[in-house]
């Protein structure tokens, strides 16, 4: 399914400004799809004038769909729907004409020209399902004026408010609490939702009538609040804008878009959402990364001490082979300590493998015994990788450039690469050295070297994938590692 973007791009005149400012309006027409009960489509004038075409598509959550299909790249041709065309050209709400039948329901169909500045950008196709109408309550009279007035905005360039988006996930909607005030602040309805919310405030009476900024000021303390002015201005419908509050117990977001006729402001719509459990699993949640964190740090700090005690015992060994041996230990240790010492200062877990790999090829080469100059590089980038997956390839690596360092050169200079390929379904990795190569009788398979089936044993059974040896293309040897994502 296209984009907004794709679409404005391929079929429109509309500027990057024009197609930012119906994302705003995208970002916040889901409160008034939900406020009419109907759905909403926004119609984009095709750039040669021949009609129409779907940039995005909303339905409700407090009534039934109008359209059963999605409409996002549907083309409507000029005269098709007059009301659209009415619209555009009136530059006005255009409600005219009797109930279009779709699949045998009548539907009532209302065109909303979106005005920024002096052009109109596009039109919204309000379509309400009116099957099994009925007299509005109450609460339905207030969605139903509120949004009234929403629309009277977009088409006088009014609405969305230019600034920070508001679609964020825990951003209040119509049914968590809708509070509509007039212009001086004071309730003139809450739904029964809104009023729940206010009970867990602490307050004892009805929200009607009420200054909310005032009557909210008497329940939540002010350390569990924005500044005073921050509160009035919200509550009072002043600005447009969220804010959190709380009395210890319960966490509320409120979020105030004030309302406008022409230019004087005739009240707001304030909603409010209970997150109190959404804030606690969010403390929940930190202190769970936390204690991982230290854990990994824990970690860290046992294996360096693991990696001193071998070092210590290497130095006190006379006999050559224990001492290489116990020294290829150490680096092993190291080299899983270096994940966890950036896992432990990492928010997730995933780290940034790319700088674990400069760090293991450069420590490996330089703690090489080897007597001849060797230089190493990296070409690619490994991004972010798990730490499970991150530990073993760790190891891999470190194996892989140590074996290279120790049997590619024997005495004289030479060059170590590791080159990196990743991609969505899999990470390739290359050892490249430019040595002696293998001997002719090599066989991976057989050979006796631990390092080798370290390796393999990491990369088939824990990473799941695949290790190959053999001549690198210009000389010396490469080891190819391909692991799957």
């Amino acid at each position: 399914m296209p984009t907004l973007t794709e679409l404005a791009r391929a079929h429109t005149d509309l500027d990057d400004e024009d197609v930012a400012w119906l994302h705003l309006l995208l970002a916040d027409w889901q409160i008034i799809a939900d406020l009419s009960f109907a759905d909403l489509v926004l119609w984009l004038p095709d750039r040669d004038g021949r009609g129409y075409w779907a940039g995005a598509q909303m339905r409700p959550t407090t009534g039934p769909t109008s359209y059963v299909d999605d409409m996002v790249g549907v083309f409507l041709p000029h005269g098709r729907r007059p009301l659209l065309d009415a619209a555009l050209h009136q530059q006005r709400v255009v409600r005219e004409g009797d109930p279009e039948w779709r699949d045998a329901v009548p539907v009532r169909v209302e065109a909303i020209p979106v005005r920024r500045g002096d052009q109109v950008l596009a039109v919204i196709g309000r379509n309400t399902n009116l099957l099994g109408v009925r007299t509005p309550s109450r609460l339905e009279l207030a969605y139903l004026a509120t949004a009234t007035d929403l629309t009277q905005m977009i088409s006088r360039g009014q609405f969305p408010y230019p600034g920070q988006r508001s679609d964020h996930t825990d951003s209040p909607r119509v049914g968590d609490g809708f509070v509509r005030t007039d212009a001086a602040g004071t309730v003139t309805y809450a739904s029964p939702n809104a009023l729940s919310v206010y009970r867990r405030l602490g307050l004892a009476s009805d929200l009607a009538g009420l200054d909310l900024a005032a009557t909210t000021r008497a329940l939540v303390p002010a350390s569990r609040r924005e500044d005073e002015e921050t509160l009035s201005a919200v509550l009072g419908g002043q600005v447009p804008r969220d804010t959190e509050l709380g009395n210890g117990e319960t966490v509320v977001i409120a979020r105030s878009i004030p309302l406008r006729d022409g230019e004087r402001l005739s009240g707001a719509l304030v909603l409010f959402r209970d997150v109190t459990d959404l804030r606690s699993r969010d403390r929940e949640l930190v202190t769970k990364d936390a204690t991982i964190r230290e854990i990994h740090h824990r970690v860290k700090n046992n294996l360096q001490t693991v990696a001193a005690l071998l070092r210590l015992q290497a130095r006190r060994m006379t006999v050559p082979e224990a001492r290489s041996a116990l020294e290829e230990a150490v680096r092993r240790v190291g080299s899983i300590a270096l994940v966890h010492e950036t896992l432990s200062q990492s928010i997730d877990e995933s780290v940034d493998f790319d700088e674990i790999a400069d760090r293991l090829r450069m420590m490996v080469v330089d703690m090489s015994v080897h007597e001849g100059e060797v230089t190493s590089s990296r070409t690619g980038r490994f991004g972010d990788l798990p730490g499970e997956v991150a530990t073993p390839l760790a190891m891999v690596l470190t194996e892989l450039v140590q074996n290279a360092t120790e049997h590619a050169f024997g005495e004289a200079p030479g060059h170590l690469e590791v080159c990196v390929e990743r991609t969505d379904h899999d990470l390739r990795v290359r050892v490249r050295d430019d040595g002696r190569g293998l001997p002719a009788d090599f066989d991976a398979g057989a050979s006796p070297s631990l390092g080798l089936s370290i390796v393999r044993t990491l990369v088939e059974t824990e990473l799941g994938g695949t290790i190959d040896l053999g001549p690198a293309p210009s000389r010396g040897t490469e080891a190819t590692v391909v692991i799957p994502l």
